[in-house]
């Protein structure tokens, strides 16, 4: 059916005309005009169709978990490394030559001060002995003669039987055989220590090592001018010294510690093998000057070594006591976020506001950083959900905890600390 619209005829009456009608009667650009006019139309009433359907709720807004910072003593130490050294070593050298006839120890094995070592052929010296005693005889028989004479040679002067001078001549040969006699108990002292030398006795207490010299050997003796030979040495092993290299900064510090009355540093040490710091000593001595070249200076930590485990040589990696325990505020390292060229914790207020905070940290402990400055124990840390948060967005909030937990290290691997670090006090 075709739309139809209203006209007037000539005597006033109304005509119904078809709309084609209408617009067959249309100009071109009447045409063109009426058909923008409906195209905007079409496309205002699907805009009004589309604008009434339904509309998208808003996302909610991400949950977050906050906690305030875990306030705990710790201990702070710094990290160093250097090598084992024996608190005293001696090379064992013969004081008298001659031949080896018994080595009475086992290689390596732990002597004690005054045992038995190595036997030189004794005989000999024993011979030069019995000498030096033969002449000990003599010079006594010689100075009871010279005695008696004296004796007499008084008595007569006494009656002018003898000059004066026939009595001092005989006073003086009774001086001199006073002197041989000396002289002759001094050497049968000096043939007995040439035979006690025969038998070569550890000095000290100590971890042998290998004998140098088989038994059949003769040895240089080192009392005769030249050098001894070397027959084995001892290291003294309990306890033992750890040498290591500090800065400046470090000797400053126990330079003042001890000025105050503070005792001695506490040291840690561990091997290459170990996951913790099992061996425990004393910072105990520190060198006479520093490396102008490298800043450095020399010290040396006293370690107890019972079981004489620790062996010269060994390198360990020691931490260095900084202080007294001090309380610190810590939180799990994951809610410790890099912004550039500082470090930033998200905090959330009541209302779910999140604004970042500076902060400064320290060493890592049990999977928790240190924080030194820019957050306060009321503080509520994000520490997790970071990954969804941003600065000025608001949360939703879960309380949670912080707890240490404690990474043990995998079978054969042994992190090295490149920097200072923190254990909890009592530790």
């Amino acid at each position: 059916m075709n739309m139809i619209s209203k006209v007037e005829s000539e005597n006033g009456e109304q005509q119904r005309r078809p709309v084609t009608e209408l617009v067959a009667g249309l100009s071109r650009r009447q045409k063109i005009w009426l058909a923008i006019v409906l195209a905007v139309l079409l496309a205002a009433v699907v805009a009004v169709e589309l604008r009434s359907g339904p509309v998208a709720a808003a996302p909610p807004p991400p949950t977050v978990t906050v906690a305030t910072p875990l306030v705990r003593q710790i201990a702070e130490w710094d990290d160093y490394s250097g090598r084992f050294e024996a608190s005293k070593s001696v090379e064992i050298r013969p004081r008298v030559s001659g031949a080896i006839v018994g080595v009475h120890f086992t290689d390596g094995a732990v002597v004690q001060k005054g045992q038995l070592l190595f036997t030189i052929d004794p005989r000999p010296f024993v011979a030069t002995l019995n000498e030096a005693r033969a002449a000990v005889a003599s010079a006594r028989s010689e100075l009871t003669l010279a005695q008696a004479d004296y004796g007499r040679a008084t008595r007569l002067f006494e009656v002018d039987a003898v000059s004066k001078s026939d009595v001092e001549r005989i006073r003086a040969r009774v001086q001199a055989a006073q002197a041989s006699l000396a002289a002759a108990q001094a050497r049968v002292q000096s043939r007995a220590l040439d035979v006690q030398f025969t038998q070569v006795r550890a000095p000290i207490t100590g971890r042998i090592s290998d004998r140098r010299i088989d038994p059949g050997n003769l040895v240089q003796g080192g009392g005769s001018g030249a050098e001894g030979s070397l027959l084995t040495t001892i290291n003294a092993l309990d306890p033992i010294y750890f040498n290591f290299d500090a800065s400046e900064a470090l000797f400053l510090k126990a330079r003042r510690a001890r000025e105050s009355g503070a005792a001695p540093s506490d040291v840690e040490i561990r091997l290459q093998d170990e996951p913790d710091y099992r061996w425990h000593g004393k910072l105990d001595f520190a060198d006479n000057g520093l490396d102008t070249r490298s800043g450095t200076i020399r010290l040396r930590a006293v370690v107890a070594n019972a079981g004489q485990f620790l062996t010269p040589g060994m390198f360990g990696n020691m931490r260095l006591s900084t202080g007294q325990a001090a309380s610190a505020l810590l939180v799990p390292d994951a809610a410790v976020q890099t912004d550039q060229a500082r470090k930033v914790v998200l905090v959330a207020d009541k209302a779910g506001n999140v604004t970042p905070h500076p902060v400064v940290t320290g060493p890592l402990i049990d999977g928790l950083r240190v924080i030194r400055s820019g957050l306060a124990p009321t503080d509520r840390v994000v520490i997790s959900g970071t990954q969804m948060v941003m600065p000025g967005v608001k949360v939703q909030i879960r309380q949670g905890k912080i707890t240490p937990q404690a990474v043990a290290a995998a079978p054969g691997t042994v992190s090295v600390p490149l920097s200072g670090e923190a254990t909890f006090a009592g530790r």
